[in-house]
């Protein structure tokens, strides 16, 4: 065995190996591709999500090594011309945290992010800054770094302000009221399975229905669970899939209407509910950039476009937002 380590075929056979997914990205990359698509320049490799914004008529990006960004698109931009990456906010709270999930609080004219030590977990927290001068308007902690471990992933924001953050380590959603104060944690059996390889990845993308209730999938068992807000503590529901299919590897959501959801993956799903959301059936698939990864989805004029958490070039990094059309699920 020694001796074909380190023999010429060993070598060989990983340099061809290695030759196959190089080949498959370059392919990716240099091929036309089937549907829309926004690039844009960036300093760092690591994007999470992206919000269109639509009354300043830009994209925001957060970004995995902290902060937020903006992508101004401008009336007389040209299919295919790369746009340009804007930092607007800074790293925010203690240590190397990473900006992830976040959602544009139009009523208030904010933007409420999560913020989370992703590789320690010893810190997450939320905070809120102002879609006009980028102040911010407050930073609460969530966990650590001397408590529990946690990871802030997502945040959705109610009619009334609240925010909840979905707690990706822990399978809970941490609750905050419109200034920042926390209030509580909703928890539930329904969120922890009780197999301990399924936990590894939990609680991640979650959305607030105009019914006044919260939508959340769990990444590794694929399940969406429906929140009703307005009960003490939040009865949780889990979501009936039928007709087949699973949101197994589900990321980052956005709604389309009362009735449906795209939860964006690796492929991503749109999601169809004719009972308020007691079930759901899956409905369409797309898959995209894959070797990008897609971890969120948002809507620009009527369209789904999907957020990619790789970047790719040097010295700039090339970012891609792509268009998802939905083909039908059999």
């Amino acid at each position: 065995m020694a001796s074909f380590l380190c023999s010429t075929r060993f070598f060989l056979l990983i340099l061809l190996l290695s030759a196959v997914p190089i080949a498959y990205i370059i392919h990716s990359e240099t091929s036309e591709r089937a549907t829309h698509v926004y690039s844009y320049h960036s300093a760092g490799w690591l994007r999470e999500s992206t919000k269109w914004d639509d009354l300043n008529s830009r994209f925001i990006v957060s970004f995995f090594e902290g902060g937020l960004g903006v992508i101004p698109l401008n009336e007389d931009h040209s299919t295919g011309a790369v746009l340009e990456e804007i930092p607007v906010v800074g790293k925010s709270g203690s240590g190397k945290n990473s900006t992830l999930g976040f959602v544009i609080d139009r009523p208030r004219n904010r933007a409420v992010v999560a913020i989370a030590d992703v590789l320690g977990n010893k810190y997450s927290a939320v905070a809120a800054y102002d879609l006009t001068t980028w102040d911010q308007l407050f930073l609460t902690q969530l966990s650590g770094p001397e408590g529990e471990k946690g990871f802030a992933d997502d945040v959705a924001v109610d009619e009334e302000g609240n925010s909840y953050i979905t707690d990706t380590k822990g399978n809970k959603i941490w609750k905050v009221g419109p200034n920042g104060e926390y209030l509580h944690a909703i928890k539930s059996p329904l969120f922890t399975p009780k197999e301990w390889y399924y936990n590894l990845v939990g609680l991640n993308g979650i959305v607030y229905h105009p019914n006044g209730y919260l939508l959340v999938d769990h990444t590794l068992t694929g399940n969406l669970f429906k929140v009703e807000i307005g009960k003490l503590g939040g009865e949780v529901k889990l979501v009936k899939i039928i007709g087949g299919g699973s949101l197994m590897f589900g990321d980052g959501m956005e709604i389309l209407s009362p009735t449906k959801i795209v939860v964006a993956g690796n492929p991503s799903r749109l999601v169809e509910s004719l009972d308020d959301w007691e079930t759901a059936r899956i409905v369409g698939k797309f898959t995209g950039a894959t070797h990008r990864l897609v971890t969120a989805a948002f809507v620009k004029e009527g369209k789904v476009y999907l957020n990619h958490l790789f970047g790719l070039g040097y010295p700039k990094r090339k970012h891609v937002l792509v268009e998802a059309v939905f083909s039908s699920f059999k």
